[in-house]
């Protein structure tokens, strides 16, 4: 009975890995998910939740529907906050857009569908999301929002594939 139950866990195991994948790729492929939202999940067994912040509620609907019509998926509770519209926040997303991916040593993550770097604002606050390769890009990602006028605090929270 032993050696049953053992034969067993690593299938689970690998069936909560292949979960946790196809929830990423329902998410990264939604059609309008790009660089001014975020999105994040937690896999509990069968159960997701959704996190981040996006723009168009919409967007927050897709990404539940994608997710509950992943086989095995039991439970979706959907934690996504929608950002309020905001003119003024409109401009300051694509000026700290243009600081960003100005800079020589970061253009190359303005490269794919959906660049690592994601630049959530809300009432002039900017919060850096995603990944960057090293510390030293991190750093000028969130000097360069700094420089924004009219941005009055930036929330870095780049990791580094390093996951530092």
């Amino acid at each position: 009975m032993k050696r049953f139950i053992l034969l067993l866990l690593p299938l689970a195991m690998f069936a909560a890995t292949d979960l946790v994948k196809e929830v990423r790729h329902e998410l990264v492929t939604l059609p309008y998910y790009g660089v001014f939202d975020n999105l994040s999940y937690r896999v509990d067994g069968s159960k997701v939740t959704l996190f981040g912040q996006v723009r168009d509620p919409k967007l927050k609907d897709d990404a539940g529907k994608a997710v509950k019509s992943i086989e095995g998926v039991t439970a979706v509770d959907n934690q996504i906050e929608v950002m309020p519209v905001s003119g003024n926040d409109d401009g300051t997303r694509l000026a700290v857009y243009r600081a960003i991916y100005s800079k020589p040593n970061l253009q190359r993550y303005q490269m794919g569908a959906v660049p690592p770097i994601h630049i959530i604002v809300k009432n002039g606050d900017v919060t850096l999301e995603g990944v960057v390769a090293n510390e030293m890009d991190k750093n000028v990602a969130g000097i360069a929002a700094n420089t924004v006028p009219g941005v009055h605090k930036v929330i870095n929270n780049l990791r580094t594939d390093s996951g530092k």
